[in-house]
């Protein structure tokens, strides 16, 4: 018997050039390779049609998603209500498939009488509400703070309205846990992420350079590099590559002042993966600690030395393989030591036993299938 399964996505999920779509894009071909035949419905905002999802999936379908003023509500998340599409209802309703929503940004229909008895389930990417409600206090911006205060205020009310009604997935345990102290879930469990096929390749040895690499438009990244330069790279005096996506003139400003760092601005993804490799020791400090990110697990299979504070590894399971610094002059302290410290076969050894069996998306996707259709 045929075994299908819808899958709505919060975004189009290729490229694959950041966290939330990598776990989205990696679970298709790991679902078709059990056998799962896929409906994708997405919400495309900008990156387009992708005809490499037809690939891994019977149907790909396409919606707008109601981006400003047309998407915003007085009692609802602007991540979910911006996603409110009668089109994917109407789609939906015409079998009686399982239904699998990727992030709470695609839960709407939990509230439709209509979906009351269909088989529903939910991947939690971040506890939504904790993550607005970070990046409310690391945003100096008069309108974003303002705006990721309310998004913060009505995500935790819908988060604990939805906790009941589906089974959830997060991405690690602590997130869990919030859903069953905070919200009274009974049905969630924890789900590794996909990834693309990385083994362990760091090479062992003494790289160029101090790295930081991400999205240099979002304000936490941006708070983060300020004060790895102003905090810790004026104090040591060690060369710093930065590099990312679409950075601020301030953020420019700032590098450019530095005589110990250079921007890398929009590298292709073959430059980005040149960079990761020779570089020396990888900073990574976080504002944000609910969720997983992909960006730490990137490094640890590819990077060397990983200096991380606190909140970037928080409930994890990673922190052995990192150097964890609470200040900036901790921070400061352990780059000096590695700088001139080579990173060693034992070191990837431990990464080796840390991630390649934990992070399997054949074992992933046979687990998952199994909540789906009750194997």
């Amino acid at each position: 018997m045929e075994k299908h399964l819808h899958i709505i996505a919060f975004d189009v999920p290729y490229p694959v050039n950041y966290g939330g779509a990598i776990d989205v894009f990696y679970k298709l071909p790991a679902f078709q390779a059990q056998g799962i035949k896929i409906h994708l419905h997405c919400f495309d905002y900008g990156r387009g049609h992708q005809p490499i999802l037809n690939q891994y999936c019977e149907s790909v379908q396409y919606y707008h998603r109601s981006q400003g003023h047309k998407g915003f509500s007085s009692s609802l998340p602007y991540i979910v209500s911006s996603r409110i599409n009668e089109e994917l209802f109407t789609n939906l309703l015409k079998d009686d498939y399982p239904i699998f929503m990727e992030g709470v940004h695609c839960t709407y229909l939990l509230q439709d009488p209509r979906f009351e008895k269909r088989k529903c389930f939910v991947r939690l990417h971040n506890i939504e509400y904790l993550y607005y409600k970070d990046l409310y206090k690391h945003t100096t911006h008069p309108i974003r703070k303002l705006y990721y205060w309310n998004e913060s205020r009505l995500l935790h009310t819908y988060e604990k309205k939805i906790a009941q009604k589906a089974i959830f997935w997060g991405v690690k345990e602590a997130d869990n846990d919030v859903f069953r102290k905070e919200f009274g879930c009974k049905n969630i469990e924890e789900l590794e992420l996909y990834l693309p096929e990385w083994k362990v390749s760091c090479q062992e040895g003494i790289g160029s350079y101090c790295f930081y690499h991400g999205d240099l438009s979002v304000d936490v990244n941006e708070k983060a590099i300020t004060w790895l330069l102003k905090e810790v790279i004026s104090k040591i005096k060690i060369p710093i590559v930065i590099a990312g996506k679409n950075p601020s003139k301030k953020l420019r400003d700032l590098v450019y002042s530095n005589d110990y760092s250079c921007l890398v601005e929009n590298p292709s993804d073959k430059e980005m993966d040149d960079m990761l490799a020779k570089a020396h020791i990888h900073l990574m400090p976080s504002f944000i600690e609910t969720g997983m990110k992909v960006k730490l697990l990137n490094t640890l299979y590819n990077g060397r030395h990983i200096v991380v504070n606190e909140a970037t590894v928080a409930n994890s399971g990673l922190e052995a393989a990192c150097h964890i610094a609470t200040t900036a002059n901790a921070f400061a302290e352990i780059i000096v030591q590695l700088f001139h410290q080579p990173f060693t076969a034992e070191e990837i050894k431990l990464r080796k036993n840390l991630l390649e069996k934990r992070f399997n998306n054949e074992k992933n996707a046979i687990k998952q299938v199994g909540w789906i259709f009750g194997e």
